[in-house]
């Protein structure tokens, strides 16, 4: 095992989904978000990237969704949760 030392100059956060769809190899649909270590940037992710990489998805299956979730706080976030009410092709299961 290598042992990598020192700093690297910032954290890197994936959001990620695993999309299946019955006929179809399974695909992952990422987006990664790296820290620019300043004080008023944003180190996690918001409800807005989650909402922009479910678009993504959306468009590279070109079908409706299923969503299940964890109970990370972000995911349970009101304007998330008021957004995908009004997309038709998506539909969030419980936690």
């Amino acid at each position: 095992m290598a042992r990598v030392r020192g700093r690297s100059g910032g954290r890197i956060s994936v959001a990620a989904l695993t999309c299946y769809k019955p006929g179809h190899r399974t695909r992952l649909v990422d987006r990664p978000r790296r820290d620019d270590g300043r004080r008023d940037g944003r180190k996690s992710f918001s409800w807005r990237d989650y909402r922009d990489l479910l678009i993504a998805a959306h468009q590279q299956l070109g079908g409706p969704s299923v969503l299940v979730r964890d109970n990370l706080n972000v995911h349970e976030a009101a304007d998330l949760r008021q957004w995908a009410a009004a997309r038709e092709w998506l539909t969030i299961g419980p936690a």
